[in-house]
C-alpha cells in the first residue's frame, strides 16, 4: 500500500510517496506527542486532587483518634472513681476489723487491719497511655486481693468470737508454736504453687526453722513420719473423735503409740513436703472431717 501526496502551486510542484510503514510511524509519533502534551497539561490538577484526597483521609483518621482518646479518658475516669470507692470500702473494713480485734482481746499483730493501705487519686488525662492503664489494672487486682484477704480475716474473727460458745467437749486450745505468726487461714485460697483456687483445710503458722512444735492437747500419737503433701507429719488422737495434725516438720520427736501432754514438744519446725517455707500446717479433725482450727486456737480456758 502506498500513499501519494501532491502539492502544486504556480512556482513549484512537490509529490511525496508514503508507504504503509512510514504512515504508521508518523501516526505513532503524533499520538505520543499528543499524549505527552495532554499529561503535561492535566498532571498538576491530578496531583492536587490526590493530595486533597489523602489529606481528607488523614483528617478523618485524626477525628477518629480524637474521639477514641476522649472515650478512653472517660472510661479511665470511671475506673478511677471505682478505685476510690473500693479504697473507701477497704478503709471501712480496716476500722471494723480493728474494733473487733480490740473487743475480742486478740493480738493485733496477727491481723493486717492496722496496716496503711495503698492510696489512689484522680489521674491527669494527659498522662493516660498504655502503661498507665496497666498500672491501674494492676492496682485494681491488688485491691481485689486485699478485699478478699480482709473479708477472710473478718470471717476468722467471727469464728474466733463464736468460739467462746463452743461446747467444751475437748481440751484443745492454744497454738502449736511458741513463737511465730498466722500466715494462712482455713478456707478457699490461691494455691501457692499453681495459683488456682483451692481449699486449705488448716492453719499455717510461720516461724523459724528449728523452732519446737507443740501438742495443743493431750493424746496418743497415731502417725509419725512422712505423708504425701504433709512432709514429716505428726497426728494425735485426743479422744472424743478429735484428731490434730502437724505437718511440714523438719523432724519428729515422737513415735506411734506415745502418750503426749498438752504443750509437749512433738516435732521441729521445717519445710518438708508441699511447702514454700518453714511453718506448721495445723489441722483439727472432728469425726473424720477437717474443721476450722481458729476456735480451738483462741478458745478461753474454763
Amino acid at each position: 500500500m502506498k500513499l501519494t501526496l501532491l502539492f502544486k502551486s504556480n512556482k513549484a510542484r512537490f509529490m511525496i510517496n508514503i508507504n504503509k510503514q512510514k504512515l504508521l510511524l508518523g501516526l505513532s509519533v503524533i499520538s505520543v506527542l499528543l499524549l505527552v502534551s495532554s499529561r503535561s497539561t492535566h498532571s498538576p490538577d491530578e496531583n492536587i486532587a490526590r493530595i486533597q484526597y489523602v489529606k481528607t483521609g488523614l483528617d478523618e483518621q485524626a477525628s477518629e483518634v480524637s474521639l477514641l482518646k476522649t472515650n478512653t479518658e472517660q472510661r479511665m475516669a470511671g475506673m478511677m472513681l471505682k478505685l476510690a470507692d473500693m479504697q473507701t470500702q477497704i478503709l471501712r473494713l480496716d476500722v471494723l476489723g480493728s474494733k473487733l480485734v480490740q473487743q475480742a482481746k486478740l493480738n493485733p499483730s496477727e491481723f493486717t487491719f492496722n496496716q496503711i493501705p495503698s492510696m489512689g487519686g484522680p489521674l491527669d488525662s494527659s498522662t493516660i497511655d498504655i502503661q498507665v492503664q496497666d498500672v491501674i489494672l494492676s492496682r485494681i487486682s491488688d485491691m481485689l486481693n486485699k478485699i478478699q484477704n480482709k473479708a477472710q480475716e473478718l470471717s476468722a474473727l467471727e469464728s474466733i468470737m463464736l468460739s467462746h460458745h463452743i461446747n467444751r467437749e475437748s481440751k484443745l486450745e492454744g497454738k502449736p508454736v511458741l513463737s511465730g505468726w498466722l500466715s494462712s487461714y482455713y478456707g478457699i485460697r490461691k494455691d501457692p504453687f499453681n495459683g488456682l483456687p483451692s481449699m486449705h483445710k488448716g492453719l499455717d503458722f510461720a516461724g523459724k526453722e528449728g523452732e519446737p512444735v507443740l501438742a495443743t492437747g493431750a493424746g496418743i500419737i497415731t502417725w509419725s513420719g512422712s505423708r504425701y503433701g504433709y512432709g514429716e507429719l505428726v497426728e494425735i488422737d485426743h479422744g472424743g473423735d478429735l484428731v490434730t495434725r502437724y505437718g511440714h516438720n523438719k523432724k519428729v520427736n515422737v513415735k506411734v503409740g506415745d502418750v503426749v501432754t498438752k504443750g509437749q514438744s512433738i516435732a521441729v519446725m521445717g519445710s518438708t513436703g508441699r511447702s514454700t517455707g518453714p511453718h506448721v500446717h495445723y489441722e483439727v479433725i472432728h469425726k473424720g472431717k477437717q474443721q476450722d482450727p481458729l476456735p480451738y486456737v483462741y478458745r478461753k480456758s474454763s
